[in-house]
């Protein structure tokens, strides 16, 4: 084929498929024989040998050993150089921008938590936004160049007609319609900027509950209710960004909340998000309800009430599952989705208990019967998510060899 008339440059594309291939193989199981490389690859030694010879002439691997343990002499080990790029993520919400730097290979090799309480910020979002990000790069040992690209992830959504953001009127100082062009003058890498519960869903994808899925939803519960929709593998946005803002899903049982815009949440917000659970305790009787933010409060509640067989906290744990449920049977009735994960602090601290009982009375409410399964990723999904995002674009810029 590479010979054919009128294919130019057809060598170059297969030599870059291969590439490609055996970078992933790399990523995915880490440092590689030549010998392993070809046959994962199914290439011919002289063949693997090439490439490799090419991958590390570019700078993309690197030799990091020898096999040992086995018959006959030693092979080299090749590996991704993890210093060939680097991509960040930020995970905003109202108290704190939460900022990570990881390498090429995926491992986060900086960190930082920038504090943003108070309903009038004390420095320009733009400010915010660059100090959290020089805080993770420097945590590094990097420098802001060094970044190739990053996604920011906030509540809402910005609109792509208008440049406004949606659906987060709880967020202050992000309003601004010129704020992405401030963003953008003063960032020197490409950015994006994701809703935070779709990058909780890209996290489950990549690396949690949803690997291998191509239809599923994400339901998420935490400072606010939300969910992610992911059909024939890929986010669903909508028009303006909002698919997904479910807390705004009126529901029987809950107040009908009118002028959702200046409210800021909707009747499945109302019925089952994490702020409702602390009343939830106090009429079923249970005196000892945490105080604090209702995310901390609610996780701990619902944990509590996990370890308890009877009495009032497992009817909390019931009450709140049939709040859950009842939101989550419009979505199931319209999408039929392969699978729903059960995220955020205020469904995973219910673990498998609470999954259960939701599972069981969603069978009550819905035609469609979903799996439901607990993700996965607990420790900063939303963050993970972000860098996953952005990994996945440096990717594919850095490793097409054919450029």
């Amino acid at each position: 084929m590479a010979g054919t008339a009128g294919t130019p440059g057809t060598p170059r594309v297969l030599r870059a498929m291969n590439d490609r291939a055996a970078l992933d193989l790399l990523l995915a199981h880490g440092p590689l024989s030549r010998t392993r490389i070809g046959k994962l690859t199914g290439l011919s030694k002289p063949t693997a040998s090439q490439l490799l010879a090419r991958l590390e002439a570019a700078g993309l691997v690197r030799v990091t050993g020898t096999s040992e343990g086995r018959p006959g002499p030693n092979a080299q080990l090749y590996a991704i150089d993890p210093g060939v790029a680097y991509a960040a993520g930020l995970d905003v919400t109202p108290q704190r921008i939460r900022a990570a730097v990881a390498d090429i290979t995926g491992r986060t090799v900086g960190e930082y938590e920038l504090p943003t309480p108070g309903r009038r910020p004390a420095r320009p979002v733009v400010r915010q936004v660059t100090d959290a990000l020089d805080g993770a790069v420097e945590a590094a040992g990097l420098a802001r160049s060094d970044v190739r690209r990053l996604v920011i992830g906030t509540p809402g959504a910005f609109d792509p007609g208008t440049g406004r953001l949606r659906y987060a009127s709880h967020l202050p100082g992000w309003h601004s319609p010129t704020l992405l062009d401030e963003l953008a003058a003063a960032l020197p890498m490409p950015v994006e900027y994701e809703n935070d519960v779709n990058l909780a869903a890209v996290a489950e994808q990549r690396l949690g509950a949803a690997r291998g899925h191509e239809d599923f939803v994400l339901l998420w519960n935490q400072e606010g209710l939300g969910a992610a929709l992911v059909l024939g593998g890929r986010l669903h946005r909508g028009w303006t960004g909002g698919a997904g803002e479910v807390g705004f899903l009126p529901v029987p049982g809950a107040p009908l909340v009118r002028h959702v815009g200046r409210a800021g949440s909707g009747g499945y917000q109302e019925l089952a998000g994490s702020q409702a659970l602390p009343g939830l305790a106090r009429d079923l009787g249970i005196s000892d309800v945490p105080t604090g933010p209702h995310a901390e409060a609610a996780a701990l509640l619902v944990a509590r009430a996990a370890d308890h067989a009877d009495g009032p906290h497992r009817e909390l744990l019931r009450a709140y599952a049939t709040r859950l449920a009842t939101g989550l049977a419009s979505l199931v009735s319209v999408l039929d989705p392969e699978l729903v994960v059960l995220s955020g602090s205020a469904l995973t601290a219910g673990g498998e208990v609470l999954r259960a009982l939701v599972q069981t009375e969603l069978a009550e409410l819905a035609a469609a019967r979903p799996r439901l399964v607990v993700g996965e990723v607990r420790e900063h999904p939303v963050l993970r998510g972000a860098l996953e995002s952005a990994l996945a674009a440096t990717r594919d810029e850095v490793f097409d060899t054919s450029r």
